[in-house]
């Protein structure tokens, strides 16, 4: 068996916590069985899955969110058990949620000062301010003290989880898949802070699915697959390729590139955004006055950090809200409040991000959801009709194409695994989108095996003629498959560029709203 203790470490010092058989079950499920793990002082530890392996359900445990049914945690040497996740931190375990628990209208330093014990019922804003900047300056984490919550970007929010963690006492640092919502730069903040605070001596647990963010940051991993360790590695001593294999049970590819495999043939505009603008409800403006154009045979890939603007591009382009301002044209036809029913006729299709609520109806079987968007159209259905026996061939035939071998059609589809069920979902809009796709956040929720086969499903598209739009909070992603990347940040069309015309770097700036991200 591989040594997997840091080797600085001097000989006899223990785990500061170690996990010895632990297991959680719920009806029908074992979340965890038989997990053993050592996390140490001084380091980066990740926990890599798919979807459904166990990882947050095992940290929900070390937390006090859950309690474990077998097994022991043993913290400095002694068992120990939590009840709640203030009994976690009051032993110095704290946790960084992938969606943050901030209140919105309060100031960082409100927020900071809702977590310390100290904190007096009668203490001035002045005091609080005070010691919130004492304490960032104590950990090396730059905050804009008296700013609102709901002011700030993903990553400055981030920063002041941390610091509200870390300022209780935190000497093991929990984060769960934490650069989803960052942009580049602010990716690269969040590794110097980690690093920081592991040079001081403290404890990281990485839960996250990107390899190149482990292999990059942390000092040892293990996979969960199923509930259970399926091994545990130091990184200088590991390939992604084996990762992968012990993550999913077979190898999977990691391309980067995605040539095409017959020449474009047309460059037509399909779809065309002029000075579209889009607010909310309560008038604020969401989406900034953008004119675009997206072409056939094309993949248009849309960066951005989550929460700029995507999700109401995304809706214009498919027919589910209309512009206050500007037109939305397909295909040379003005879509005046057309609605998404007009934007299926004319050919374009959708792969929402909540593929679960948004494109399928959970408690309906898999024929219902694979005609749901084509029961008017012939052979399905018709003047008052619904032809039952249709839609059973209907189905078959998009579920041979999507690959999901399924016994019986009539079963829910919510009892489909995620990646299957976007199998589903995508091969029903490819039969739809004769112009073009927009697929919003398609690798969400998928594991490396499912994301490969959605990604090769998008070239396949592209190369048939059909325009693409990508809507990714992955860079990599986006670069992999795009022709052209357009760059939102605050609801603002930064760019659109051809790929390869900037770099990283400079794309990362755009996407934070920090430079112009000029070519060098």
């Amino acid at each position: 068996m591989p040594e997997t203790r840091p080797a600085n470490l001097p000989a006899g010092t223990p785990p500061l916590l170690s996990l010895s058989g632990v297991a959680k079950y719920f009806p029908g499920v074992i979340a965890n069985k038989d997990v053993s793990i050592d996390f140490y002082a001084g380091e980066i530890h990740a926990l890599l899955g798919e979807n459904g392996a166990g990882k947050s359900t095992l940290m929900n445990i070390v937390t006090g969110l859950y309690q474990a049914d077998e097994g022991e945690l043993i913290l400095d040497g002694y068992g120990v058990r939590f009840d709640s996740p203030e009994a976690a931190i009051a032993s110095g375990i704290g946790m960084v949620h992938q969606h943050f628990k901030l209140v919105p209208r309060f100031t960082v330093a409100e927020n900071l000062a809702l977590g310390w014990s100290e904190t007096g019922r009668w203490l001035s804003s002045k005091e609080i301010i005070r010691r919130a900047e004492a304490e960032a300056s104590r950990f090396g984490l730059e905050i804009k003290a008296d700013t609102p919550i709901d002011s700030l970007t993903s990553g400055e929010q981030q920063r002041v989880e941390i610091l509200r963690v870390l300022s209780r006492g935190a000497r093991m640092l929990i984060l769960d898949e934490p650069t989803a919502v960052l942009s580049p730069l602010e990716v690269g903040e969040l590794y110097a802070a980690l690093r920081r605070f592991r040079d001081g001596g403290g404890a990281v647990i990485l839960i996250s699915h990107k390899l190149d963010e482990i292999m990059a940051l942390a000092d040892c991993v293990t996979v969960l697959r199923h509930g259970r360790v399926a091994g545990t590695h130091r990184i200088a001593h590991t390939t992604p390729a084996t990762l992968v294999t012990e993550m999913i049970g077979r190898p999977v590819e990691q391309k980067t590139t995605y040539p095409r495999a017959t020449p474009r043939c047309s460059q037509e505009t399909v779809i065309a955004l002029q000075d579209v603008c889009c607010r909310d409800s309560s008038g604020r403006v969401r989406l900034q006055p953008l004119s675009l154009d997206i072409r056939a045979g094309e993949i248009l890939g849309v960066a951005g950090v989550t929460g700029n603007g995507q999700a109401e591009l995304a809706d214009l382009l498919t027919g589910l809200s209309v512009p206050q301002e500007g037109q939305v044209h397909v295909a040379g036809r003005v879509m005046r409040a057309a609605g998404p029913g007009a934007f299926r006729e004319a050919g374009i299709g959708y792969v929402p991000e909540d593929r679960l609520h948004k494109a399928l109806a959970p408690a309906l079987g898999v024929t219902e959801n694979a005609v749901m968007r084509v029961f008017r159209a012939n052979p399905v259905g018709g003047r008052l009709a619904y032809h039952a026996a249709e839609a059973l061939r209907f189905t078959r035939s998009l579920l041979s194409q999507a690959e999901v071998t399924l016994a019986d059609p009539a079963a829910p589809i919510r009892g489909l695994s995620g990646g299957n069920q976007q199998r589903v979902v995508l091969a029903r809009e490819r039969m739809i989108s004769h112009r073009a796709l927009i697929a919003s956040y398609p690798s969400r929720g998928l594991d490396i095996g499912a994301i490969a086969t959605m990604r090769e499903t998008l070239a396949e598209i592209r190369d048939e003629g059909r325009a693409v739009v990508l809507i990714s909070e992955d860079l990599d992603e986006i670069l992999a498959l795009s022709d052209r990347i357009a760059i939102l940040c605050g609801g603002r069309l930064m760019t659109v560029i051809e790929n390869g015309a900037l770099d990283r770097a400079q794309i990362g700036a755009l996407m934070s709203g920090r430079d112009k991200g000029e070519p060098s």
